[in-house]
């Protein structure tokens, strides 16, 4: 029987979260040797909230995907227009305002998390930031009609509401991810017999796996908007363009509210942040400012009581968060090398584009072959889930998440230096060679292989870091670990800004030549510094609490919350 049939077995889902018994017995160490791992079956409501994410992103690309005409060009006479657009800013405040949009969307989710773990949990933060999304969109699409356009309440009403939809969409994305994995309860593997007789391990680690890669696809099938409103915003109109992507939100609010009692929740515990604050300081007390991560464990209760009594009598958390935060904490440090992956990335939106402008593109626009991207991931998703990763599991090769990582750099380093190999091609060809104020003689059907390496590169490092942005937080902090995640996207921006001067021609080989070899190096040491993480992941997903243990500890905090309220007042 081949790998992808036995994947599509049914394998029983343990409701709770660590139910072992006779019937599906913990795996023993020869086990973990000789089996291989499969996911297990997902929840119904886990494909809700992926369905939440397909239609958020399809309304974030569809509206976004114009932006850059909509501000710079000015409204046509009449549709369909030859040139579409609306404000009349200028190249440059389009590119402004629409690196700023890009910028804002990925800061915002720090306050998404910090309200979702601090106040209302995460479901109740996406009801709340979708309804802020909406009122954005609402705006956006009434001032985008000819009317507002010519009586000038386009521009502001576009700064309004591209405010508003970070603040949006920002709520949302840091959420939304945690949301979607927190509907798989079970922390522990467990022995199952498939019905063909063979003996397979259900994992956690490949279940994550599984329910982020389901997420990154329904990402990548709602960035197709974008094709569909570039064709209405030339065909018809601004207004039509932003209007499908606002319609296409009200499914996403129904999903939401309708699907509320199906949906796994995680109550929020209201003192998390500060007590990490806490545990950083008592920490940085004990054991001095550059202490390791491990030197952590002098903070747990159990060990301030015997040592630092004085200190332990403050100690709101428990043992089991320290843990939690070390592991994180790891986590964080890997994110540290992720803005030379996004660097790679960014080049799909802007400068492979540039690239193709100066290739024989035929009746195709130009800026439309940047969806070869989302089109090889909507494709090497299933490959990737159904095929590859089970073949490898068959084969006794588990990719843990830092092998993954690595092969993620290394696929965006073979992206870039492949570009930078094209770019010197087109340099050397006629009739405008190293100067080409026009399309030389070059096909930019040779840019394919950029774009699929970096679809690959997103598979290998983009899913797996929500995966491990997810898996690694705290039970408490699972949307603000996630936050920082997204956030190293912001750092790749402030990178790209660097480079502006180097972006222009004849010297865009060493652009793509430099980015190649920083993202390889990264790779590399992503491998070598963290590659140990991948032999402790299992044990590390165990640590945390199980739902009645949960419930305790959150009471706990807001008990002691009140007490501390209570005195305050007195």
């Amino acid at each position: 029987m081949s790998s992808d049939k036995l994947e599509k077995e049914e394998i029983h889902t343990i409701a709770s979260e660590n139910i072992i018994d006779d019937e599906y017995p913990e795996p023993t160490e020869e086990d973990l040797k000789t089996l291989r791992e499969v996911p297990d079956k997902l929840p119904i409501s886990a494909f809700l909230v992926i369905l939440i994410e397909f239609c958020e992103r399809f309304t974030y690309y569809g509206l976004s995907g114009p932006f850059q005409n909509y501000i710079q060009w000015p409204h046509p006479e009449s549709y369909p227009a030859r040139q579409p657009g609306a404000l009349g800013k200028g190249h440059q405040t389009a590119t402004a305002l629409t690196t700023f949009f890009q910028f804002w969307c990925y800061v915002t989710p720090i306050f998404g998390a910090i309200v979702a773990d601090k106040w209302l949990g995460k479901y109740r933060a996406i009801v709340l930031f979708a309804c802020v999304y909406m009122t954005g969109l609402v705006i956006l699409t009434c001032t985008s009609i000819p009317t507002s356009i010519e009586n000038g309440g386009a521009f502001p009403g576009f700064i309004v509401s591209i405010i508003i939809i970070g603040l949006g969409t920002g709520g949302i994305k840091s959420n939304v991810a945690p949301l979607v994995a927190e509907q798989y309860k079970s922390r522990s593997p467990y022995v199952r017999t498939l019905k063909g007789g063979e003996r397979v391990i259900v994992s956690p680690q490949a279940t994550y796996q599984k329910i982020f890669s389901y997420f990154y696809w329904s990402i990548n099938i709602g960035s197709l908007s974008a094709i569909a409103t570039t064709e209405l915003e030339k065909n018809v109109g601004f207004w039509s363009a932003f209007i499908l992507p606002t319609l296409m939100f009200v499914p996403c609010l129904t999903v939401v509210i309708l699907g509320r009692k199906r949906y796994v929740q995680t109550p929020p515990r209201g003192s998390v942040i500060v007590e990490a604050g806490k545990i950083f300081y008592y920490n940085t007390k004990i054991n001095g400012m550059f202490a390791k991560i491990d030197a952590m464990d002098a903070v747990k209760p159990s060990n301030l009581a015997v040592a630092h009594p004085d200190l332990a009598a403050n100690a709101t958390w428990d043992d089991t968060f320290v843990d939690e935060l070390k592991r994180a904490l790891r986590a964080c440090i890997v994110f540290c090398w992720y803005p030379f992956f996004w660097l790679c990335y960014a080049q799909i939106s802007n400068n492979l584009i540039s690239q193709a402008s100066t290739m024989q593109t035929g009746n195709v626009p130009n800026d439309i072959i940047q969806n070869l991207d989302p089109i090889f991931v909507i494709i090497l998703i299933p490959f990737m889930d159904h095929i590859m990763y089970p073949l490898l599991r068959r084969l006794g090769f588990r990719m843990r998440p830092i092998t993954r990582i690595s092969c993620g750099f290394f696929s965006g380093a073979i992206a870039m230096g492949y570009s930078a190999g094209i770019q010197s091609y087109i340099y050397k060809s006629p009739p405008y060679y190293d100067n080409p104020i026009g399309p030389n003689d070059v096909s930019a059907g040779l840019q394919i292989p950029s774009y699929f390496f970096v679809a690959l590169a997103e598979i290998f490092a983009s899913v797996t870091g929500n995966e491990y942005a997810y898996k690694k937080a705290p039970q408490s902090m699972k949307a603000i670990v996630m936050s920082l995640f997204l956030l190293t996207n912001c750092f790749a921006s402030i990178l790209a800004f660097a480079l502006v001067p180097v972006t222009v021609d004849p010297k865009m080989t060493w652009l793509y030549t430099g980015i190649a070899g920083a993202a390889f190096v990264c790779g590399i040491f992503v491998y070598v510094c963290h590659h140990k993480l991948d032999d402790t992941d299992v044990e590390d997903d165990m640590i945390g609490r199980n739902e009645e243990e949960l419930q305790k500890y959150v009471q706990k905090a807001q008990t002691d919350e009140q007490v501390d309220s209570e005195k305050a007042h007195h």
